[in-house]
């Protein structure tokens, strides 16, 4: 069992920052950067910074933990953040390098339950999650953050 982290990064303009996997012989989807939380990882946090580095080679001021979804495989804590740089061409994953892995190509989706539902987002949970979220507010960053119910669930 291993958790993961993920980053629901809201640019400036509104817009939803995505990676489309392209993988042969498989129908492209979507997914948000993150990935596995390393024994190092001094907190959830931790390891969503780290991974941000790795694989936007980005920085991110985080807003809150805003959805956490168990899974066979663990846990997945969705952290909204504002995105404040990236710089895909300088990302540094080992997945990067791996070329059967696919290709990893990031796109800016529109923050809109329209935008949301113009991609596979997966999990597909989460693209649940947020489409109902903007259908009822609007404002994702009107959403309560976890962290302060979750006592004990972080490093």
């Amino acid at each position: 069992m291993r958790d993961r982290v993920r980053a629901i990064l809201i640019t400036d303009d509104d817009h939803l920052l995505t990676i489309k996997r392209i993988k042969p012989g498989q129908t492209p989807y979507w997914v948000l950067p993150g990935g596995g939380i390393e024994p190092d990882d001094l907190s959830l946090e931790a390891a969503l910074h780290r991974e941000l580095r790795e694989e936007l080679a980005g920085e991110a001021g985080i807003h809150a933990l805003i959805h956490i979804l168990a899974t066979e495989g663990g846990r997945e804590y969705f952290f909204l953040a504002r995105i404040r740089q990236w710089n895909f061409a300088n990302r540094t994953g080992p997945e990067f390098a791996e070329a059967d892995r696919g290709q990893y190509l990031l796109e800016r989706i529109p923050l809109t339950r329209e935008g949301i539902g113009s991609i596979t987002l997966q999990p597909p949970q989460l693209a649940d999650f947020l489409r109902s979220r903007l259908a009822q507010a609007g404002d994702v960053f009107a959403l309560p953050d976890l962290r302060a119910a979750q006592p004990g669930e972080h490093r």
